[in-house]
């Protein structure tokens, strides 16, 4: 009854329906980075970008990350900023945009941390990375000094900002990037984060950054304003990492992000049909909607037969095969929503094409 509260709840502002009575409103445009905001300000083009997604039947609308206010948070040109009068005033016709075309849309709130660029097509490039021990997620070598603990207070302070912002624009929630070995997964990944403090340690020491900026957003937009949290097992780079291998060591990573204040886990996998642990078909977002309690998206190669980019490696697969096996699961409500992400991106018409089984 809990869970189905908590759904209710979130319908009510996503506009989202089981499968069984609507496929399209279970899909969501997933967080694709892009580098059409020259100066960090999204324009008429992103308006329409959106928006012609928000068209053709797509329930929900993550953006492209978009940079929270505090120097080192980019990663090349191009990107959203999600501060500044100029970059709010664009996103706020951005929501306006999608919101006219009956749609719903959430900004994904971003610091890329180590994964910045050094002396890469930065607007700031004499600003160096910054992580939770200054080590470099793929090389495995510190390059820069471990964060202060008062850079630490300016990064949750300045997601609070974003997401107070988000919702005064009229956003429909946020989300929050804890992924794909960016700024918080840095923090939550024992290679990156060799801290001694009460950041690092364990893995609840390792979750405390999370924990606070969710925390610091929660208070910001209130107890009604839905917050998404996006995490992953793999990294950029390293497909076979695990922050847990356990669902036991799930539940113990899980448990204090709910209780900060998140509503929806986004579970990023590369193929949603394939098994987290052992014994058990679920996915990730199965174990986490069964561990949590909460609603999950599920995201991986949606309508392929494996990742796309095996298709540009070994020339194997990539090919459509059919969305049955999907639509299953969510009539089992193993999760409750589906991230699609190249296919949306593709073509915006996708939902509608998919639903009415046409090609063009």
């Amino acid at each position: 009854m809990k869970n189905e509260l908590q759904i209710s709840k979130l319908a009510r502002i996503f506009s989202f329906r089981s499968a069984c009575r609507g496929f399209s409103y279970s899909i969501v445009m997933a967080p694709m980075t892009r580098g059409f905001s020259p100066n960090g300000v999204p324009g008429v083009n992103v308006a329409r970008y959106y928006k012609r997604r928000a068209e053709n039947q797509v329930g929900l609308i993550i953006t492209e990350g978009t940079l929270i206010n505090h120097p080192a948070a980019e990663q090349g040109l191009g990107k959203p900023n999600f501060y500044g009068e100029a970059a709010l005033n664009g996103w706020s016709k951005v929501v306006d945009s999608v919101h006219d075309a009956g749609g719903k849309i959430i900004p994904q709130l971003w610091h890329v941390g180590m994964a910045r660029q050094i002396n890469g097509e930065n607007s700031n490039p004499e600003v160096l990375p910054i992580g939770p021990s200054g080590i470099d997620a793929v090389s495995g070598e510190k390059v820069t000094e471990a964060m202060s603990l008062l850079e630490i207070e300016q990064i949750i302070q300045a997601f609070a900002d974003a997401a107070s912002d988000a919702k005064r624009l009229g956003f429909d929630g946020l989300e929050i990037h804890g992924a794909h070995g960016y700024l918080i997964d840095q923090f939550f990944w024992k290679k990156t984060n060799k801290r001694k403090d009460k950041y690092g340690g364990n893995m609840m020491a390792r979750s405390q950054f999370a924990i606070e900026i969710v925390q610091a957003c929660r208070e910001a937009v209130g107890p009604d304003f839905p917050i998404v949290f996006r995490y992953s097992q793999w990294k950029s780079g390293n497909y076979n990492a695990k922050l847990a291998e356990t669902p036991d060591q799930l539940a113990a990573f899980l448990a204090p992000l709910v209780e900060a204040g998140v509503d929806i886990f986004h579970c990023s996998t590369r193929r949603y049909w394939e098994p987290e642990f052992a014994g058990s078909s679920l996915n990730l977002a199965g174990w986490t909607k069964k561990i949590t309690g909460k609603p999950a998206i599920t995201v991986g190669s949606v309508g392929l037969d494996s990742t796309f980019t095996e298709f540009f490696t070994d020339g194997k697969g990539g090919q459509i095969t059919s969305l049955a096996p999907l639509i299953e699961r969510l009539k089992h409500q193993e999760f409750d929503l589906v991230a699609v992400g190249r296919a949306l991106l593709a073509d915006p018409a996708w939902v509608t094409k998919t639903v009415k089984n046409r090609t063009n």
